[in-house]
């Protein structure tokens, strides 16, 4: 168990503000149609959602760099959207939130990834995908990181945010490791378990527990002793500084190199209502606080916080940094 004083870490949250961070990653639009269901239709034996409110949110690492946006960083964003009107929309509600959109580069021969989910009250009734999965293409895959090369000169952290949709080349994720580590700034990853194994020399991952042990490759097991010599695991194949294990209900382990015991984090949420998107919550705090100057235990009990205020919220949420420090103890 960690505990860091809570001075401390709100001198960390003071120096969120104007820190530039590069999410780099797979941006998605997330539409979303709620209504209510009462009758069953004639047409076929599904219920029939009578539409009492539509709306549009960034997801993937267009959520994560919302989110760092809400904490008072300057987030620069490289992506891909497709030359239609799902990426214009995206594009224009990134930019409403102060998103930096340089670097989202247009493809006219793939479709912006959407995730359209109809919800009758809280229950999701049906999603639908529109999307590729296809590696970016080498011209789309310069341009964006031409705009990498030029955002890391004042930089102070970069994200790599993969939801397995080709922005994260195996090229472009060693390029940008190297860079981060030429720059001696820290690099971050929230993986995707098919790219899990390339993400090596990084300065951390932030898997939740299931995705650590599908990353390991091992069958989940109980207890801590399981869960120490899964992370320590983790820790050598990536050659990686530190791994983050976020666990629910658990709280947080942290693992660092060249410590065998784990530093392990409680839960602060008093109740959970929605985990969506506190997995990005955790990765924008944890990234900015390292920029800010935080140590990575520092940076792991403010991450924890804020996903503890995530959760109590309905949907895709963001935690600001009034709200972090109104729960600081």
């Amino acid at each position: 168990m960690t505990t860091v004083p809570t001075k401390r870490l709100k001198e960390i949250l003071n120096h969120f503000e104007g820190q530039e961070i590069i999410v780099v990653g797979d941006i998605m639009l997330d539409h979303f149609i709620k209504g209510t269901v009462s009758r069953i239709s004639p047409e076929a034996p599904v219920p029939v959602v009578d539409v009492k409110k539509e709306f549009f949110v960034a997801g993937g690492a267009g959520n994560v760099a919302v989110n760092l946006a809400a904490l008072g960083a300057k987030p620069v964003l490289v992506s891909v959207v497709g030359q239609d009107l799902g990426g214009e929309m995206l594009k224009g509600f990134l930019r409403d939130k102060k998103v930096n959109i340089y670097g989202v580069t247009e493809d006219p021969d793939r479709p912006t990834t959407q995730k359209i989910r109809v919800m009758a009250e809280q229950q999701q009734i049906v999603r639908f995908d529109r999307e590729s999965k296809k590696t970016i293409s080498p011209s789309v895959s310069s341009q964006c990181m031409k705009s990498f090369e030029l955002a890391i000169k004042t930089a102070k952290g970069v994200i790599l945010s993969d939801y397995g949709k080709g922005m994260l080349s195996d090229h472009n994720i060693k390029t940008i490791v190297d860079m981060c580590r030429k720059h001696k700034i820290p690099v971050c990853v929230d993986p995707k378990i098919d790219n899990f194994k390339k993400y090596k020399n990084i300065t951390c991952m932030t898997p939740n527990t299931k995705e650590a042990w599908e990353g390991a490759g091992d069958s989940p097991k109980t207890g801590e002793e399981a869960i120490e010599k899964l992370g320590n695991k983790i820790l050598k194949m990536l050659d990686a500084d530190s791994i983050l294990i976020t666990r629910s209900a658990d709280g947080m382990s942290l693992f660092e190199k060249g410590n065998e015991k784990p530093i392990t984090i409680k839960a602060t949420a008093r109740e959970v209502y929605d985990v969506t998107g506190a997995g990005d919550t955790v990765i924008s705090v944890f990234t900015l606080a390292l920029a800010a100057g935080a140590k990575l235990p520092e940076a792991a009990v403010l991450a924890n916080y804020a996903a503890g205020i995530v959760v109590e919220k309905s949907g895709t949420a963001t935690a600001t940094r009034e709200e972090i420090e109104g729960v600081l103890k």
